[in-house]
């Protein structure tokens, strides 16, 4: 029974990849490995209900860790992409200027066919030396 349950939960983690199915397998095959042994039935719940809980309480989050790549924290300019920028004097392909989280900047159309107004919000795509280049916000 514990073998079954054990191959039907692996399967499962397979399809959905959270790590716990895998883990609650895991828990079955040592409960299956404890019957084996002779213990009692009461007992190969109690060892599969306290091998589940320790393996998922403390070895998904550790596997976790390692299986998903944190991001790294952008710096300096490179945390300026993606943030909105308010327009201060129109922005074309040639030039403007742009405020960035409190910072005016140089600034310059990423499609050289748009032009920005003031008073407009455009998202910031690239730094380059000191210009921004920014897209209009819909």
């Amino acid at each position: 029974m514990w073998l079954i349950a054990a191959a039907v939960l692996a399967v499962a983690e397979v399809f959905t990849l959270t790590a716990a199915l895998g883990l609650l397998a895991a828990a079955a095959s040592v409960t299956a490995a404890s019957a084996a042994l002779g213990l009692p039935v009461p007992g190969q719940f109690l060892v599969f209900a306290g091998v589940a809980t320790l393996s998922v309480l403390f070895v998904r989050p550790l596997a976790l860790r390692r299986l998903v790549p944190r991001q790294e924290a952008r710096f300096g300019v490179e945390a300026l992409v993606g943030k909105p920028a308010y327009v201060v004097s129109e922005v074309t392909a040639h030039g403007g200027r742009v405020r960035i989280g409190g910072e005016e900047w140089t600034a310059r159309a990423y499609d050289e066919t748009s032009v920005i107004p003031p008073g407009a919000t455009a998202d910031v795509v690239e730094i380059s030396g000191s210009t921004a280049f920014v897209y209009p916000r819909e």
